[in-house]
């Protein structure tokens, strides 16, 4: 049994177990290839996406499981 806690959901107040990423950055805070990053739960996905994107800061969606298998298990 693993003491890690589970990645949890950046929605406020929801405690729900993250399965997406949310990949983004501000273009006038970042340099284009710097990606900070939003975990959500299924319920959350949408929201947290629509917010991001309507200001022109959501880069890509993938599942925490893809986000994890990148290069050297995390991007």
């Amino acid at each position: 049994m693993s003491d890690e806690t589970p990645p949890i959901c950046s929605a406020k107040g929801c405690r729900a177990p993250a399965v997406w990423v949310l990949a983004w950055n501000n273009p006038k805070l970042h340099t284009p290839e710097r990606r900070k990053t939003w975990l959500a739960c299924d319920e959350h996905r949408e929201h947290l996406s629509q917010f991001l994107g309507v200001r022109g800061f959501l880069k890509d969606v993938v599942t925490l499981a893809e986000w994890g298998s990148g290069p050297g298990g995390d991007r």
